[in-house]
């Protein structure tokens, strides 16, 4: 499922590759992802403006459209942006494609159509959605960090995965972030002391650093994520058998012997 890094990486090839340009042609193959607007709207607001600035807050990307209207998309568990020419091929599940005047092209690729594409009509509509998203995980001051671990007495995990508290942070990070602080992911997030916040905070800082400059979470089989899904996963760090369990509603894995 796309993270904060992955939506990051989207960011990039937008801001590289199809800034400033304009549209030519929106050609919707799957209107199974548009969400709150129709094909033919999206094609009347969208073509013929350019690509402004992109911005991303937590999975969300936001892209401003000409002086008015703004597309955001939600990237669900499989969704993702790619730059192609027009002379490639296109993929079963391209969904939305936008072809710019020198026939480049932004494809906006989804297998399971969780989520989609929004077309915000004015900034007033873009600020009320982001404002029910917390802090991005990377503007998070340490303070408020602390803060907001004291004031919650859920599962430190569902903290961190709620995005109207924290936004950018998926499963995957999650578990990696509590296995480097060396917390357990059912821990009441209120009952951890003063160095255990801090753990957690400073370790959410150095996974985010490196996974955002990857552009994923990378399965490294120094980390976490890199054993996870190994048919008989062991730690990296102590080499003991790691547990996988439902926590939050999500399948999380931890080790019990590192993680308390």
């Amino acid at each position: 499922m796309p993270e904060l890094p992955d939506v990051e990486s989207f960011r990039r090839v937008l801001n590289t590759c199809c800034r400033g340009r304009r549209v030519r042609r929106v050609e919707v193959r799957d209107a199974g992802v548009l969400r709150g607007v129709t094909a033919k709207r999206l094609r009347r607001e969208v073509e013929g403006q350019r690509l402004g600035r992109p911005r991303r807050h937590g999975k969300l990307l936001v892209v401003p459209i000409g002086d008015g209207p703004a597309l955001v998309w939600h990237f669900g568990m499989t969704g993702e942006l790619l730059s192609a020419s027009a002379d490639d091929p296109p993929a079963t599940h391209d969904r939305v494609v936008l072809t710019f005047d020198d026939e480049r092209q932004l494809r906006y690729r989804d297998q399971r159509k969780l989520q989609g594409i929004r077309l915000s009509p004015n900034p007033r509509t873009l600020e009320r959605l982001l404002d029910e998203l917390g802090p991005d995980a990377l503007d998070m001051t340490r303070p408020d960090f602390l803060d907001l671990l004291t004031r919650h007495r859920g599962a430190v995990k569902g903290v961190l995965m709620d995005q109207s508290l924290i936004a950018g942070l998926g499963n995957l990070l999650s578990d990696e972030i509590l296995w480097r602080a060396r917390v357990a992911p059912r821990r009441p997030a209120r009952d951890l002391d003063d160095a255990e916040a801090r753990h957690i905070f400073t370790a959410m800082r150095r996974v985010l650093a490196t996974a955002t400059r990857d552009g994923c979470v990378p399965p490294r089989r120094t980390w976490l994520t890199g054993r996870r899904d190994d048919a008989e996963p062991e730690c990296p760090r102590c080499g003991a058998r790691l547990r996988s369990s439902r926590v939050s509603g999500r399948r999380t894995v931890w080790c019990e012997n590192c993680q308390h």
